[in-house]
Formats: structure tokens, sequence, C-alpha cells
């Protein structure tokens, strides 16, 4: 039953299960490494994209603001005018 083929066979195959689980293990690795890369990158690209973001919130209110100012401008030398044709 337990001939020496057998056990050749055996270990034979332990020694090959064996290989593939070291593969295996090397494969986790190296994915496990991408994907923390892969999240870095993800995790920098957010934070430059949320940057941006509050630069073009800060600029927006700033040229709102401005447009504020200037149309205020625009009303008060149009009052001035109108002021100015009716003492004509």
């Amino acid at each position: 039953m337990n001939s020496s083929a057998d056990v050749q066979y055996l270990q034979s195959r332990i020694k090959e299960l064996e290989e593939k689980i070291e593969q295996l293990r090397l494969s986790r690795r190296v994915l496990m490494n991408l994907i923390e890369k892969v999240e870095k990158e993800k995790s920098l690209f957010v934070a430059k994209l949320e940057k941006e973001n509050r630069k073009l919130h800060i600029d927006n209110y700033r040229y709102a603001k401005n447009l504020l100012q200037q149309n205020r401008r625009i009303v008060e030398l149009q009052n001035l005018l109108d002021n100015y044709l009716m003492d004509m």
C-alpha cells in the first residue's frame, strides 16, 4: 500500500503545493503593494482636487464681490446722471 512510489509522489505533490503557496504569497504582496500605491495616488489626487475646489470657491467669491461693487458703482453713476439731467 505505502510503496516508495506513493511516498515519492506525495512528497513531490507536497513540494509542488508549497511552491504554489509561496507564489501566492508573493502575488499577494505584489497586489497589496499595488493597492497601497493606488490608494496613496487616489488620496493625493483627492487632496489636489479639494485644494483646487477651495481656490475656485475663493476666486468665485472675489469675482462675485467685485461684480457687486461694480454694479453698485454703475447704479450710483446712473443716479448721479439722472439727477444731473433732471436739474438741467
